[in-house]
C-alpha cells in the first residue's frame, strides 16, 4: 500500500514495489471473486411468499413459493412476487461484492460516494 500511496501523491516511488503491491490487489481480487462465485445468496418478496437463492453469479439456483401464501395471489401477483424475489437476492449479491471490494480496498477509501481512484486519476493526468 506505501507505494500506491507514493504515487498518488505525485512521488515515483519503488516501480517494482507497486507492481508488487498491484498484483497482490489483483490475487486477492480475483480470490474474492472466486469466494464470492461459491456464495448462495437469498432473496424474498415483501409479502414472504416466494424465495429466491441465487449463485455468486447471479444464476439462480431455486425458487420456492409457500403454498399457504400462494392462496391468497392471483397470477399477476405470483409473477410480480417471484421478480421481487430475484431481484432481492441478485441485490444481495451487490451488497456482498460492495462488502468485499471495501474489504480489499482497506481504510484508505472512505466509505461516501466519492471515487477511491479519483486521486490516482488526478496524479496520471497532471502528468499527462
Amino acid at each position: 500500500m506505501k507505494d500506491a500511496e507514493a504515487f498518488a501523491q505525485g512521488k515515483i516511488g519503488d516501480l517494482d514495489g507497486l507492481m508488487r503491491e498491484l498484483d497482490g490487489w489483483v490475487g486477492s481480487l480475483t480470490a474474492a471473486m472466486g469466494d464470492l462465485d461459491e456464495q448462495r445468496l437469498e432473496g424474498t418478496d415483501p409479502t414472504q411468499t416466494v424465495r429466491a437463492e441465487v449463485a455468486g453469479t447471479g444464476r439462480l439456483l431455486t425458487l420456492s413459493i409457500d403454498s399457504q401464501k400462494l392462496r391468497d395471489l392471483d397470477h399477476v401477483e405470483l409473477a410480480e412476487a417471484v421478480q421481487e424475489a430475484i431481484v432481492a437476492a441478485r441485490l444481495a449479491i451487490g451488497e456482498r461484492l460492495t462488502d468485499l471490494m471495501r474489504d480489499l480496498a482497506g481504510p484508505q477509501v472512505s466509505t461516501d460516494d466519492s471515487d477511491p481512484l479519483a486521486p490516482y486519476i488526478q496524479n496520471v493526468l497532471r502528468e499527462g
